[in-house]
């Protein structure tokens, strides 16, 4: 079993910061690419930012320039740095990643979810 759970969510103002959080733990063999996903009240949810297993990352070109991810292989941790947040902002970020286990196999995970709202 893996869990991966979020922190760092919260209230920002505008222009504020926040850094986000996704401890992965259970069976875990390695950690391959991660990812941050938004869902907006009302809309679908859309990538924020992914990261590979080698630091390669891509971002929504709504966040490239204020948005940072990372990734603490040691800690099973990968971390989304927001700057200069926009309410347009505003959703539940959850986590992603992929996983491969003791034992064989790898499987997708995602975190339960933590909201950001960004007040104007």
């Amino acid at each position: 079993q893996v869990q991966l759970v979020e922190s760092g969510g919260g209230l920002v103002q505008a222009g504020g910061s926040l850094r986000l959080s996704c401890v992965a733990s259970g069976s875990i063999f390695s950690l391959n690419h991660m990812g941050w996903y938004r869902q907006a009240s009302g809309k679908q949810r859309e990538l924020v930012a992914h990261i590979t297993s080698g630091g390669n990352t891509n971002y929504a070109d709504s966040v490239k320039g204020r948005f940072t991810i990372s990734r603490d292989n040691a800690k099973n941790t990968v971390y989304l740095q927001m700057n200069s947040l926009k309410p347009e902002d505003t959703a539940v970020y959850s986590c992603n990643a992929e996983v491969f286990r003791w034992g064989g196999g790898r499987t997708n995970y995602w975190g339960q979810g933590t909201q950001v709202t960004v007040s104007s």
